[in-house]
């Protein structure tokens, strides 16, 4: 009987403590334990409205009322029913014009008064008419020179460029480079290319210290001109030494944008019974003595049959840090790796007087020789004077021209001049702020 008595004093104890603490204690609100964030309800509101473009345009027509009544009908269903809000639109001005730096230009509400709980975000608007563009420096535009010659002959055949055309190639490499050049000279067929050689203008342009590019991969088309002694001595070998000898007078960068340079010569005329063992007519193929010659040619050495392997494969490859900086700066993004088929001996380049004044690729040392996959070479020669130049980039087939794009501008460093934004009645200002109802 007293454990029955004990428990039912204990109960009566505990519910009127229970009883006590529920009447007299505060609780707070349940917006209180769960605030809205109404900063950041503000920000997600002007951004979900601008994500068409719909608040940039309505801030830039305040005078427009039927655009203003569907844009508070798409605010006011943006945002929950119990919140209210201040949206205004200002025009921002100069400090430097002596008015005012914000001035309110439109203003919509729900409410005269948004409570005694409120927060704001500011968001700013650019109008649709305002551009922004850079302006490139002109390659040679400071000295004599800054012709870029891009090879795009109709009669001559590309090998080593699978999936594309020459052509094709050279109108994408015009689309990218002619902006930073002085001049950019499409080089139509092979007999122009024969003027080119015997230092004669095509267009009026400046042949010395010009940029040659050739589209053609392994091959380089060859005129009907050069078709005969010496030139065509080991299987034309003799041409590419006089292509070396040309970089060299002319002080010009040869740029092979893939593959083994110099492996063959094409002319479709003069070639159209010759295939290159792959079923491509109009070819010749030099081999390995190609690259050869073009080396002994801009080193001013005595001519003779080469044909060594001075090209191996090397398997994936890097851009360098320093290439890989200028993907910024110009916007040209080539994938960063690669694969290295026709990767050039350091030691073979060197004897040639021939520094890397770019690296492209990162080198690889395979049994303790040194290859670069990519490079910028510039043949200096008892000086400091470079007298001509040589891009070679050492990859397997299916071209990027784009890495071809990127090597030459980060050797030449064509500075691009920013457009500078200082228009006026370029920007506005939208605050939008939030209460809620009733306050807290």
């Amino acid at each position: 009987m007293m454990r029955t008595v004990e428990v039912l004093i204990v109960i009566v104890i505990i519910a009127g403590a229970y009883f006590m603490t529920t009447t007299f204690a505060v609780l707070p609100w349940p917006r209180e334990v769960s605030p809205v964030n109404l900063r950041r309800l503000a920000l997600t509101t002007l951004q979900t409205l601008d994500a068409t473009h719909d608040l940039s345009i309505a801030a830039f027509n305040p005078e427009n009322s039927s655009l203003w009544s569907s844009f508070q009908v798409a605010l006011s269903a943006t945002l929950p029913p119990n919140i209210l809000y201040n949206l205004t639109v200002y025009d921002v001005g100069s400090r430097g014009s002596g008015g005012e730096l914000y001035t309110p230009l439109k203003s919509i509400s729900n409410s005269v008064d948004l409570g005694i709980t409120s927060d704001s975000s500011s968001y700013l608007v650019a109008s649709s008419n305002v551009t922004f563009n850079a302006v490139p420096e002109k390659i040679g535009e400071d000295s004599s020179g800054g012709t870029l010659y891009i090879l795009n002959c109709s009669d001559a055949n590309g090998w080593w460029i699978t999936g594309y055309s020459a052509q094709s190639l050279a109108q994408e490499l015009y689309t990218l480079l002619s902006p930073f050049f002085v001049d950019t000279v499409m080089v139509q067929n092979t007999t122009q290319l024969g003027q080119l050689l015997g230092n004669v203008s095509l267009e009026g342009e400046i042949v010395q210290n010009a940029v040659v590019i050739n589209t053609f991969g392994e091959a380089v088309p060859i005129p009907a001109s050069y078709c005969q002694a010496p030139y065509f001595s080991d299987s034309y070998a003799n041409y590419s030494y006089a292509i070396g000898q040309k970089v060299r007078m002319f002080n010009w960068t040869w740029a092979s944008i893939v593959g083994y340079p110099f492996y063959y010569v094409s002319n479709t005329d003069v070639f159209s019974g010759t295939q290159n063992g792959w079923g491509i007519y109009g070819m010749h193929q030099t081999g390995e003595a190609g690259i050869n010659a073009f080396l002994q040619g801009i080193d001013s050495k005595p001519y003779s049959y080469d044909p060594s392997q001075i090209a191996v494969p090397v398997g994936a490859v890097n851009l360098s840090s320093q290439v890989s900086y200028f993907c910024n700066y110009y916007g040209v993004y080539p994938s960063p790796n690669q694969t290295s088929t026709r990767a050039l001996k350091d030691t073979t380049l060197n004897d040639y007087h021939l520094n890397v004044g770019l690296r492209i690729f990162d080198s690889v040392t395979q049994e303790g020789v040194v290859y670069t996959p990519g490079a910028v070479y510039q043949h200096v020669s008892g000086g400091t004077d470079v007298t001509g130049s040589f891009l070679a980039l050492g990859l397997a087939r299916i071209p990027d021209v784009r890495l071809t794009a990127l090597a030459l501008l980060s050797y030449y460093q064509p500075r691009l001049y920013r457009s500078v934004y200082s228009a006026s009645d370029t920007s506005r200002l939208v605050i939008l702020q939030l209460g809620l109802v009733g306050g807290i």
